[in-house]
C-alpha cells in the first residue's frame, strides 16, 4: 500500500501483554506508506498484568507518538482488576462513533463523533462524573451502563448530601438508555428530573424490579416526564404491565 494517502484504522487486540507505541506504528507501518497524509486511528489492546506493581503512565506512551502524521494523541490506561487492563491510544479529532467499556477515567476533551456509549467501571460513577460526561459526549444517542456500587453510603459520607445534585445534566440527544445490569442508584439518577434531563428518550432498558423501587411503584411524579417519552420498555421477561405502568409511561 505504497501509494495510500489515507489511512482510518480501528484495532482491537486481545491477549497480548504489549503496548502498540507510536515508534511501533512508525516503524512497521507509517515507514512503508510514504504518501500518506491522513491518519486516523484507535487501538484498543486488553492485556494481562505481569508485574501489579509496575503501572505504566499514559504520558510515557503519548511522548512515543511524535511523527506528524499521528497529529494529536490521547492516551488512557485503565486496571480492570488485578490481572488485567485494557490500554486504549486514539488520534484527534476522533472518527469512531462507538466506544466500549469506559470507565472514570475520561479525557479532558469533546468526543463530537461518539454516539454509542457503554460505561463499565469496579468503582462507582458520581454525579460530578455525569456531567463531565454529557460535556464529553455531547451527541449522545446511545448509553449503557454496567456498575453495581453506588456512589457512596450516605451514612458513611453525610457531607457528600449537599454538594450531590448540584446541577441537573442534560443529554440532548440520548434516546437509549441500558440500566438493566447497573445499581438502582443509577436508574433513579437519570430518571429523576431534578438529575437529568432527558428531553429525547424513547427506548429504555432496565430492571424491572428496579424500577418498581425507585419510581415508589409509579407514584413519584419527578420522575413522569423522562418516563413520559418513552416507547419502547425492555426488561428481563415477558411483562403484562399494570394499569399504573401505562399511566406513567403512556407512550408505551
Amino acid at each position: 500500500m505504497s501509494h495510500l494517502e489515507e489511512l482510518i484504522l480501528f484495532l482491537h487486540i486481545l491477549g497480548e501483554s504489549t503496548f502498540i507505541s507510536g515508534t511501533y506504528l512508525d516503524n512497521e507501518i507509517l515507514s512503508h506508506m510514504r504518501q500518506l497524509h491522513t491518519f486516523n486511528f484507535y487501538i484498543e489492546s486488553i492485556n494481562g498484568i505481569v508485574d501489579p506493581t509496575v503501572h505504566v503512565p499514559a504520558d510515557d506512551i503519548e511522548r512515543t507518538f511524535t511523527n506528524i502524521k499521528h497529529r494529536q494523541v490521547v492516551c488512557m490506561v485503565d486496571y480492570l482488576d488485578p490481572d488485567s487492563m485494557i490500554y486504549r491510544v486514539f488520534s484527534l479529532p476522533t472518527k469512531f462513533n462507538r466506544l466500549e467499556g469506559i470507565t472514570n477515567n475520561i479525557p479532558n476533551i469533546v468526543f463530537n463523533s461518539v454516539t454509542y456509549l457503554k460505561l463499565t467501571d469496579k468503582n462507582a460513577f458520581k454525579h460530578e462524573f455525569f456531567v463531565r460526561l454529557a460535556r464529553a459526549f455531547p451527541f449522545l444517542k446511545n448509553l449503557s451502563i454496567s456498575n453495581i456500587r453506588p456512589p457512596f453510603l450516605r451514612l458513611e459520607e453525610p457531607y457528600l448530601g449537599d454538594k450531590d445534585w448540584c446541577s441537573i445534566i442534560e443529554y440532548s440527544h440520548l434516546i437509549f438508555l441500558d440500566v438493566q445490569h447497573a445499581n438502582p442508584y443509577y436508574v433513579e439518577h437519570f430518571l429523576n428530573e431534578t438529575k437529568t434531563h432527558l428531553p429525547c428518550l424513547i427506548k429504555l432498558k432496565v430492571s424491572f424490579v428496579d424500577l418498581i423501587a425507585v419510581t415508589e411503584n409509579f407514584t413519584r411524579d419527578e420522575m413522569r416526564r423522562n418516563c413520559g417519552r418513552v416507547k419502547q420498555l425492555i426488561v428481563e421477561r415477558p411483562t403484562v404491565h399494570p394499569e399504573n405502568v401505562h399511566r406513567y409511561f403512556p407512550l408505551l
